[in-house]
């Protein structure tokens, strides 16, 4: 999983009935895109997490490659 400032992190719910949150990434602390990520969730509130299965990255749309062209890694 690779993600850069701006894009969020979707993350659903483990059980029926848990809503799903978001966090939006405002530092990224491992190499080349890698976890782990400083992020920011809706409530203000902000942690360093591993992303684990059931998160989700949202691309911001500044890091969103052109149709058939790879990704762009800067940032």
């Amino acid at each position: 999983m690779k993600a850069h400032e701006g894009d969020v992190l979707r993350f659903t719910g483990r059980t029926v009935g848990s809503p799903e949150h978001h966090a939006t990434v405002v530092q990224v602390l491992g190499e080349d895109g890698e976890a782990p990520y400083r992020v920011r969730y809706e409530d203000g509130h902000e942690t360093e997490i591993f992303p684990g299965p059931g998160c989700v990255i949202e691309t911001h749309p500044a890091h969103a490659a052109p149709y058939g062209q790879p990704r762009r890694e800067g940032r």
